[in-house]
């Protein structure tokens, strides 16, 4: 899908000399984001949005704008920059830019969109600081600009020999009026030396050697560290705590009730307890205070009842019409074949490996916070709403993120550690245990899907009705639960209904990784599966014929011909319908289109006869564009997102009983180990569109992939998950 990119009259350059000779170069380019670690960020001039700066050394140093999470941004888009200013990467210097929406717009890091956010306007910028140092050295010399080159960051003139670095050039080009980006000429990607190669991640050694970069990691001077017990029931209030006991806990400074609202998103009711150590917090909190809470009606929910509550209205004549095209009724009475099916997926935990924590200190009349947030901006929002000042008299730091998935897209833990360092004369630092990182997150919403699926006699699929049952309160969906009335195969089937009917909930739900697409793919693409098996037809060759057979708008819904083009590929590639499998041995296909990607995946699995499941190999295809910036990166992204599917798909599960969650660590909340991985064959079909993300959009097809490849070995059809609740396991 395609995006029109326009410059407005805020898309300008700024430019100042900085200390010592050189020159910084700044924007306000309103598509560009931000974020980063502010504390760790060079020294700018005050109010500029300085994101490269060279020195007379001819070091370039690219400010890193959005958050990173693991994408790898912090890499991918200085890359862009450094590509058009025609430096050599070993001479560029990454960090990470600080919160400041004066000069920043879209400090975030969600939805797989630095890349198509970002593609054009870096490029374009990293061209007007070329232009200018170009500019700068034709003054100098006396000759027109247009007989200068540049390569490796230097600028040569052709006829004179004449030659300058533009670390030699940077003070006077810093003086120079800067051009309007948008009349900017890029390079030809034949000529690219930078985009579409290998480069390494630029914290890699950091990383290696255990330099702290992370929120976890924050260290301030006279810090204290905090723990923070909410009620196990979600926006359950305090009722009383014995907070007087636990301050004679041994290396505890204070402990105190907190007063919190009522959204589950913002602060919630709870007990703070301070200390000289975070140990020591901990140990007051779990053997010394005893809270009484006042848990609210969401302690009569469970997972038990909403499958109750879904099944009575799949019964029932749906809440609201999402789409209807043609007859279906009418058509699958007709059917030579009818399905139906009965599909579930459940609440999954986006369980980072860092979990949820914040570092802040209340002085001099503002807040200072150091965060790993995917959304800085709202986070300082949130304290600002919390505790009632300014957002003005907030500083937010922002540092690398170890692992979220969508979880840090709330701010929660931003808010309370604020609300408990405005009670404490000392900067402080919260950080949850995994036990609280597990039981108060904002979960991927289950889902059910009431299906009824008919082909004709010539095995093409005819009819599709969907009753979907998610969460609501009957006119707007949760967060993360909705269905589009267009979602695939919308538009493949002539006669074609999805309805939906909506369960109270009082479960906090939020994006998370491909949000909506990784449950919503494996109904889809196993259903879709189920009728290629009942027409008597090859899976793969279903699907192209459902692609065939496309009718209406295409809107901003699935591009047949790309999509048909990555199942082609993926199916030559992983040799389907081309080999002798062993007993118990299956290959299963899937595609989806999300995040502006289209992947098709086949994965082969064998089924043991005492039902333990190894993945053999997952073939991935992905179409996401004219151009991949740094392949290192998009294999590394594509394999995470199969392998976190293929975690998913095999024992993830939350499950809640009397209003709490059950689940509360890594052994019932099981991630994938390195033993259970397999091997991934990774490659991109590029097409003449727009270059795109990928965080997202490889997860969703591998799960209904894993599960259609089951079936192909056993004979077991899976229409529920995780792959634990039917005799299935792995080692």
């Amino acid at each position: 899908m395609e995006t029109t990119l326009r410059v407005s009259r805020r898309q300008f350059l700024r430019v100042t000399a900085i200390a010592g000779g050189g020159m910084m170069i700044g924007t306000n380019l309103d598509l560009l984001g931000g974020g980063g670690i502010a504390a760790q960020s060079a020294a700018a001039e005050p109010g500029l949005n300085a994101w490269i700066r060279i020195t007379p050394d001819n070091i370039v140093t690219i400010m890193a704008q959005n958050p990173e999470i693991g994408q790898g941004v912090k890499t991918m888009l200085p890359m862009l920059i450094a590509e058009e200013l025609d430096v050599d990467w070993k001479n560029v210097r990454v960090e990470q830019a600080g919160l400041d929406t004066d000069n920043y717009t879209r400090q975030l890091a969600g939805g797989s969109t630095a890349t198509p956010t970002h593609y054009e306007p870096m490029r374009r910028a990293g061209a007007a600081g070329r232009f200018m140092l170009v500019l700068t050295a034709a003054q100098q010399w006396g000759v027109n600009p247009s007989e200068c080159t540049t390569v490796s960051g230097v600028v040569h003139h052709r006829g004179s020999g004449r030659s300058a670095t533009y670390g030699e050039l940077a003070t006077a080009a810093a003086a120079m009026p800067a051009p309007d980006p948008a009349s900017m000429t890029l390079k030809r990607p034949e000529d690219f030396r930078i985009i579409g190669t290998r480069v390494a991640n630029v914290d890699n050694p950091s990383i290696v050697t255990g330099k702290p970069l992370f929120g976890i990691d924050t260290v301030v001077p006279g810090m204290l560290y905090a723990v923070y017990e909410k009620c196990p029931v979600f926006g359950g209030k305090v009722a009383s705590a014995n907070v007087d006991e636990v301050m004679d806990s041994p290396g505890v400074r204070h402990a105190f009730v907190v007063r919190g609202g009522d959204s589950l998103s913002g602060l919630l009711d709870g007990v703070a307890v301070v200390g000289d150590t975070w140990w020591a917090a901990k140990t007051a909190r779990e053997r010394v205070l005893r809270v009484q809470w006042n848990e609210g009606e969401s302690a009569r929910q469970s997972s038990e009842s909403f499958a109750e509550q879904a099944a009575a209205l799949s019964k029932q004549p749906p809440q609201q019409n999402l789409q209807t095209d043609g007859d279906p009724d009418s058509a699958l009475s007709r059917a030579a074949h009818v399905v139906e099916a009965d599909y579930f997926y459940p609440f999954i935990a986006h369980a980072p490996l860092e979990p949820q924590n914040c570092t802040a200190h209340w002085h001099d009349g503002m807040m200072e916070i150091w965060a790993p947030s995917q959304t800085p901006q709202s986070g300082r929002r949130l304290v600002a709403q919390t505790l009632g000042i300014d957002e003005s008299a907030i500083r937010i730091h922002m540092t690398r993120i170890g692992g979220g998935f969508g979880r840090r897209l709330a701010n929660d833990y931003m808010a309370e550690a604020a609300a408990i360092a405005k009670q404490v004369p000392a900067p402080v630092k919260l950080v949850w245990t995994r036990e609280d990182d597990m039981r108060h997150d904002f979960y991927r919403p289950a889902g059910f899907h009431f299906l009824k699926g008919g082909v004709d006699a010539n095995g093409k699929l005819t009819a599709w009705k969907n009753h979907f049952v998610s969460f609501g309160d009957g006119r707007r969906f949760a967060s993360s639960a909705s269905l589009s009335g267009t979602e695939f195969p919308q538009r493949f089937v002539p006669n074609f209904a999805t309805d939906a009917s909506m369960i109270p909930l009082g479960v906090p739900t939020g994006a998370l990784r491909a949000p909506g697409s990784n449950g919503i793919a494996f109904v889809m693409q196993s259903f879709i599966d189920e009728l290629a098996h009942a027409a008597g037809r090859d899976p793969v060759e279903f699907r192209l014929d459902m692609l065939g057979s496309a009718s209406g708008e295409r809107g901003r819904g699935v591009d047949e011909t790309r999509v048909a083009s990555v199942l082609r590929m993926v199916a030559e590639r992983s040799g389907w319908g081309k080999k002798t499998l062993p007993r118990g041995t299956g290959m299963g296909v899937a595609f989806h289109f999300s995040h502006r990607g289209y992947f098709a995946e086949v994965v082969q699995a064998t089924v043991s006869k005492a039902g333990q499941v190894k993945v053999d190999q997952v073939w991935v295809v992905g179409d996401i564009g004219e151009q991949i910036v740094n392949p290192s990166n998009a294999e590394n992204q594509v394999q995470g997102a199969v392998l976190d599917g293929i975690a998913q798909a095999l024992g993830q599960e939350i499950t809640i009983r009397r209003g709490r969650t059950v689940q509360s660590n890594y052994p019932d909340f099981p991630l994938l180990r390195m033993a259970q991985s397999a091997p991934i064959d990774v490659h991109f079909l590029l097409s003449d569109n727009r270059p795109t993300g990928l965080g997202e959009p490889a997860l969703p097809p591998v799960v209904p992939a894993l599960c259609n490849a089951i079936f192909m070995a056993t004979g077991k059809r899976i229409r529920s998950l995780p792959l634990s609740k039917h005799d299935l396991s792995w080692t």
